[in-house]
């Protein structure tokens, strides 16, 4: 749909001043021809109906994207990327649900825009984890100012967001930091040195990263192999004096799970690890 349908964005009609005012001056559905337009795209695949439920929702794009200024993004841009989240809720949307469409458009609008922010803020892009991405947006619109958060403000925010108060300790600390280029720019001398100098790791190249992740790989498989290759009594002596990260059995714990002696599970384990090292070796 997004191939197929014609848009207006802010760089085509001269300014984003004028793009707001074209917008704003597109009629506001009624839920009747909302319905009516939703269930034509649907079922008959009617661009036209389709472009008219965009058009008369770009108002709300320019809206929510209003709120994400505080990035440091062009506000042009962060409205083409809601248009994006619109064209794709639009597609997706079901009329017979019973919701409206901007209830709907509402959360892809959003998406699209929190992801353009994570690919083009530096400071944010090792924010990894979703719950680290969640508290970065979340503490931005909950900050009252651009003064740091005291420990009283920091324990209340993170009780709102139910996260650790290190946790906003960090993210704030993040927020309040300088992007630096890690490039010389065309101005520095010979003497300067950019940040990408000493922060190169002199250890791990591209190809022995891959190399790295391979043999791990194939370790793995190998231990996957070798451990399938031993007796269900083997592998529970192995997997549990062996391959735990922590609370590790003991050869008296697993001689009284068994009914055995811990001499017993010694000579089982002892044999189970003479086959696996062979099995492992042929890998």
């Amino acid at each position: 749909m997004t191939r197929a349908l014609t848009l207006p964005v802010p760089s085509a009609t001269g300014s984003l001043d004028q793009y707001i005012q074209a917008v704003n001056r597109v009629p506001i559905l009624s839920q009747a021809r909302e319905l009516e337009l939703a269930r034509r795209y649907r079922q008959d695949d009617d661009l036209d109906a389709a472009r008219e439920l965009v058009m008369s929702h770009l108002r709300v794009v320019v809206a929510i994207a209003r709120n994400y200024l505080g990035y440091g993004l062009p506000h042009a841009d962060l409205v083409q990327e809601g248009n994006i989240g619109l064209m794709k809720a639009v597609k997706r949307f079901d009329p017979e649900r019973g919701v409206r469409l901007v209830s709907f458009a509402i959360h892809w609008i959003k998406a699209e825009i929190h992801e353009f922010v994570l690919r083009n803020w530096r400071l944010v892009r090792i924010a990894t984890t979703k719950a680290q991405r969640k508290l970065f947006f979340n503490l931005r619109s909950m900050k009252p100012g651009l003064d740091p958060l005291s420990q009283d403000e920091i324990r209340g925010v993170a009780k709102a967001l139910k996260v650790k108060p290190e946790e906003v300790a960090e993210m704030e600390t993040r927020l309040a930091g300088h992007e630096m280029s890690l490039e010389p720019t065309v101005d520095d001398d010979e003497r300067s040195f950019a940040p990408i100098a000493y922060l190169a790791d002199p250890d791990a190249g591209p190809s022995e990263v891959i190399e790295a992740e391979e043999t791990a790989r194939l370790r793995a498989e190998g231990l996957e192999h070798a451990l399938a290759a031993l007796d269900p009594r083997s592998r529970r002596i192995i997997e549990a004096r062996w391959l735990r990260e922590k609370d590790t059995a003991t050869l008296h714990d697993l001689a009284e799970e068994f009914n055995v002696s811990a001499e017993r599970i010694r000579q089982i384990e002892s044999k189970a690890m003479q086959k696996m090292r062979g099995l492992l070796a042929d890998a």
